[in-house]
């Protein structure tokens, strides 16, 4: 089965070798057929401590590295 990748914006370097990546999805509202914007952040495992806020990148689904942390940081965009 394929590892979930998603694209997002890092807004957090400040832990050491992980990054908070927020992800943004467009939802469209069931009833009144509306779009809207959904934010949702993850902590992501940045090894190489190369990334820094503002930065766009690509994450992608890995065992747990701790608690929190489920999630790689594959490659800055």
């Amino acid at each position: 089965m394929p590892k979930r990748q998603l694209k997002g914006i890092v807004v957090s370097d400040k832990m050491a070798k992980t990054v908070v990546v927020e992800i943004e999805r467009i939802k469209k509202d069931p009833k009144y057929h509306k779009r809207y914007k959904v934010h949702k952040k993850y902590k992501a495992h940045d090894d190489k401590e190369e990334c820094k806020i503002d930065d766009q990148v690509i994450i992608e689904e890995c065992r747990p590295i701790s608690k929190d942390k489920t999630w790689r940081v594959i490659k800055k965009i």
